[in-house]
């Protein structure tokens, strides 16, 4: 009898990826099959879901109930939490707790949770507004503490976000300003291709196989690879710009609130010491992988039609 498997956040980028992937497998869709949670049934990927016969459960990881109903009989369960919805750590770190509460209640053998290094703890107070980093690891850390058995999967920057960073000026050139410098190296994931990608790794390597924090991007970038990257795919210079604290944070002040400004300015001078995930090495987890990840120039190949 297969296995279940309850995947929070269906129908987002990550849940989303590690749903496609089960599906896809030949050995994990005979293994588990997937209870899929979503707080609106109705959304269109929601109903695609059903479509294609997989359970379909409502839920909000805000309540006690659903969540317990949503993990009831799960062997495996992955957990997504939101930090952008709220701007704020108080719900995710709640979201975080319920889950592993409901899960240690429910006898789960195997937590994936989508985590981040604490920044505050790692830059030595330095940076202590790295909000989205330092509450997933607060919830890591509840969940390692509950006993449950659990992988962290760390995911790199999004590739996306290279749709806003990257700014077409108005003599079609492109520039990429950062509080950096362009030998600064950051990892990077294409969430919707590859978070399903490395969960994958998570469940074919389970934590009693010390395989319980997995680095979950393609490679260590220099922004100045970024741009030689961007350049042969699409034959227009990217320009990488490194702009003083002060100028780059009043360039966001332009269009963001002031807390996020400073978690995107801290985030940036976070890659320049002491790194995005501390300095890890990303050779295992890269090397447990069954398919190659996406690459950057990948990644600007595939989106080509965004800045030609």
């Amino acid at each position: 009898m297969s296995k279940l498997i309850t995947v929070f956040g269906a129908t987002g980028n990550q849940g989303g990826s590690v749903i496609r992937t089960i599906i896809a497998d030949p050995e994990l869709s005979k293994e588990f099959r997937i209870r899929a949670v979503t707080r609106d049934l109705s959304k269109p990927k929601a109903q695609a879901l059903a479509d294609q016969g997989i359970e379909l459960i409502q839920g909000d990881m805000s309540s006690h109930e659903d969540v317990a109903k949503a993990v009831d009989g799960a062997h495996t369960v992955y957990l997504v939490t939101n930090f952008w919805e709220t701007m704020s750590a108080k719900p995710e770190i709640l979201q975080g707790r319920i889950v592993t509460d409901a899960c240690k209640e429910a006898g789960v053998r195997h937590l994936i949770f989508s985590s981040l290094i604490n920044a505050s703890k790692a830059s030595e107070g330095r940076l202590v507004n790295i909000t989205h980093f330092d509450g997933k690891a607060e919830v890591e850390e509840y969940i390692r503490e509950s006993g449950v058995p659990a992988s962290f999967v760390m995911l790199g920057i999004f590739m996306s976000e290279f749709f806003s960073m990257i700014r077409k000026q108005e003599d079609g050139s492109f520039i990429l300003p950062v509080p950096v410098s362009p030998e600064a190296v950051a990892p990077f994931i294409d969430p919707s291709a590859d978070t399903g990608n490395f969960v994958r790794t998570a469940l074919q390597h389970p934590p009693t196989d010390k395989a319980n924090v997995i680095y979950a991007s393609s490679d260590y970038y220099s922004f100045a690879q970024i741009a030689a990257d961007f350049e042969s795919v699409t034959g227009t210079p990217l320009n990488v710009v490194s702009l003083p604290g002060d100028m780059f944070k009043s360039a966001l002040a332009a269009s963001l609130p002031p807390d996020m400004v400073d978690e995107i300015y801290e985030n940036l001078v976070l890659l320049e010491g002491p790194g995005y995930y501390a300095g890890a090495d990303l050779t295992r987890s890269l090397q447990l992988l069954s398919e190659k990840p996406v690459t950057v120039k990948e990644f600007f190949d595939k989106n080509r039609e965004h800045w030609v």
